[in-house]
């Protein structure tokens, strides 16, 4: 019983340690600048139906003109604000990022850890994650968009289906390393039952990873969304999203270059923030 004991990883300080070493990985440049941006979008895409409570399909007389003051990215075939189509296009991305990932990290570490109660159920589950990764995201997405139709609830679907095998492999990866250590066995002959192993001493340990697969989650589900966006199977018009508007803007590259470069810009600073936030946060999960 005392080397059980002392054994075992206290919960509550293991806890503690994730949280100062992810607040560690913050202050780092990379780190700092990925949470500046991410933190400023967050912001933007809370506060743009305050901001512009007219909303985004405000049509005007000029359409396809150069950038104003009133318009930063010019307007559209039919007078909309880019810039103000953008912003919630930024939104709706954050909100379809924000349903799916959790989704799929919860989903995938269940299905990742069935192998703690049955050895045949963590197999199954293993099989089917190679299934899924044989096909590319954009492939999945569009027989998705296909089954369901285009919309909001294919692609958060897509979206959780996709990510589901990095947070399953990552899950059993944990259960493997931790399935034969000191505390794990002693519980086992102690007469401790699977489930609550798992639930005590295994799930626990899948936080780290989990925390770090979350934010790499989020650049490939923007990304998931743009591409079956440009396609016309994501996002439907007249509700804004980047990929809708790069899709839309791609028409009027020569008449509004703005119409395309700015929701482009948008997009790649709000991947960049993300993917730097994901290496500082990968980095400081590696150094546990």
């Amino acid at each position: 019983m005392s080397v059980t004991a002392a054994s075992a990883p206290p919960a509550r300080s293991a806890a503690g340690a994730v949280v100062r070493r992810y607040a560690s990985a913050l202050r780092t440049p990379k780190g700092f600048a990925g949470g500046l941006l991410v933190a400023g979008f967050l912001l933007l895409a809370i506060s743009v139906p305050w901001l512009f409570p007219e909303g985004y399909d405000v049509q005007g007389r000029d359409g396809l003109a150069a950038p104003t003051v009133a318009a930063p990215f010019g307007t559209d075939e039919v007078g909309r604000s880019v810039f103000t189509r953008s912003l919630f296009g930024v939104r709706t991305d954050l909100l379809l990022v924000a349903a799916a990932v959790p989704v799929a990290a919860v989903a995938g570490t269940l299905l990742g850890l069935l192998g703690a109660v049955s050895r045949l159920l963590g197999g199954l589950a293993q099989r089917l994650f190679d299934l899924i990764m044989g096909f590319p995201s954009l492939i999945l997405g569009i027989c998705v968009a296909l089954v369901l139709g285009p919309g909001w609830g294919a692609l958060v679907l897509a979206m959780v289906i996709y990510a589901l095998p990095a947070f399953g492999r990552l899950a059993r990866a944990t259960l493997l390393a931790q399935e034969n250590r000191d505390y794990v066995i002693a519980a086992r002959l102690l007469g401790v039952s699977r489930g609550r192993i798992m639930v005590r001493h295994i799930l626990p340990h899948t936080i780290d990873t989990m925390i770090a697969q979350a934010v790499v989650a989020v650049v490939a589900s923007i990304f998931l969304e743009s591409s079956l966006s440009i396609v016309g199977l994501g996002v439907q018009p007249p509700e804004p999203s980047l990929g809708v508007l790069l899709n839309s803007g791609a028409r009027y590259m020569e008449q509004q270059p703005f119409y395309v470069l700015g929701p482009a810009a948008l997009l790649f600073l709000l991947v960049l923030g993300f993917s730097l936030l994901a290496d500082a946060v990968t980095r400081a999960g590696g150094e546990s």
